[in-house]
């Protein structure tokens, strides 16, 4: 027998997540200058790192020839003292979706299942499969999370509830009462991770006071990231919160030098740059007024957004959507097909610098009125 059909079923079952298209495979495809090329797909920062951390970043090249701390110390410090958090709760992840996954795999396992909603982060059904344990999709509410069929889609075998807030690829969001509300509702055997990589955009008025909850549900794992508005997506570094023996348990299961030096040194000085968050979000916010403008100049419907990227429907079925993404990388703009989140019909959006989301409507622009 061939040895990958020894491989546990639900291993060969995995469909691999699907990036958003780089520049440099485009520019090949296509025959494009890189520089000729806008990428809109992957809610990266337009801005790129805030100052503090590129001198941060410069000043640990010397010591890319040593293992970087298997603890990240200087980094837990920081999110501590940012935080009002323990040290021994904080988790640290070669990105966000290091995370998750170290969370699936602590507390899930075959015989074992995990909840979320139609259309969540496709990392949340993967790293529940990568675990051998049974995914359970509760159909999504104005397409985001419907928490009163969650609750009821829990069952004795559930140990695990993804949701993310704002919601990708969506970018819907729950409000605190409802979020606290589920969360008191819960069998303290289950635990919820939070997902608020795209936190930082919101006006305050909307956060949830999620940092205050860590104390009252043992059972809630928050996880952040450095790679959306601080703009260090290429160094990969993100965080879990948790109760310190909760996240005992998901370090048990942490690679031992899961997050670079330079991403370590670089994800401490971000944090301490307020001025660059603050910048980032003001982007962000008049280039989602540009999209938006631009959507209803071209009778285009959209998803209301809380995230730095929009959903737009450019088609009512898969192929019109992929027709029209097609035509916006031969203009040389990539943006992101959905319809393996359940979205056939529509496109991602990144907010991108006002320049790059003026060349995305005017190729978009160009390829409705010649359809």
């Amino acid at each position: 027998m061939p040895l990958c059909d020894l491989a546990p079923a639900h291993i060969r079952a995995i469909a691999p997540y699907q990036p958003g298209k780089p520049i440099s495979e485009l520019a090949r495809e296509m025959s494009l200058r890189d520089a000729d090329i806008v990428k809109l797909a992957s809610n990266e920062n337009p801005l790129g790192p805030s100052p503090k951390a590129r001198a941060a970043i410069a000043s640990r090249l010397d010591e890319v020839a040593l293992y970087p701390d298997g603890n990240g110390f200087e980094l837990k410090a920081a999110l501590a003292g940012r935080l009002a958090v323990e040290m021994a709760g904080i988790v640290l992840g070669n990105g966000s979706n290091d995370v998750l996954e170290l969370a699936a795999r602590a507390l899930l396992g075959p015989g074992t299942s995990a909840v979320y909603s139609e259309h969540a982060f496709a990392v949340y059904p993967l790293a529940t499969q990568a675990a051998g344990a049974r995914g359970i999709a509760v159909p999504a509410r104005a397409y985001g999370h419907d928490l009163a069929a969650m609750r009821a889609a829990v069952r004795d075998d559930s140990r695990v509830v993804f949701i993310a807030n704002p919601n990708n690829p969506t970018g819907t969001l729950l409000g605190a009462d409802e979020l606290h509300g589920f969360l008191a509702s819960l069998p303290p055997e289950v635990a919820v991770v939070l997902d608020e990589a795209y936190g930082e955009f919101l006006d305050a008025a909307l956060r949830a006071p999620s940092l205050d909850w860590l104390a009252e549900f043992p059972n809630l794992i928050l996880t952040r990231t450095f790679s959306k508005a601080y703009g260090l997506a290429g160094l990969r570094v993100g965080y879990a919160l948790a109760h310190p023996e909760v996240a005992d348990l998901l370090n048990r299961v942490r690679q031992p030098f899961n997050v670079n030096s330079l991403a370590l040194a670089g994800a401490a000085a971000a944090l301490d740059d307020g001025e660059f968050i603050a910048r980032s979000k003001a982007v962000n916010d008049a280039g989602m007024a540009q999209l938006l403008q631009g959507c209803e100049r071209l009778g285009l419907a959209h998803i209301p957004s809380h995230g730095n990227f929009v959903c737009i429907e450019v088609g009512g079925h898969a192929a019109a959507a992929t027709q029209v993404y097609q035509a916006l990388l031969r203009k040389g703009v990539i943006v992101r097909p959905v319809a393996n989140y359940g979205l056939p019909g529509f496109l991602r959006v990144s907010i991108g610098l006002p320049e790059h989301n003026a060349r995305f409507l005017a190729a978009l622009s160009e390829i409705l009125e010649q359809a």
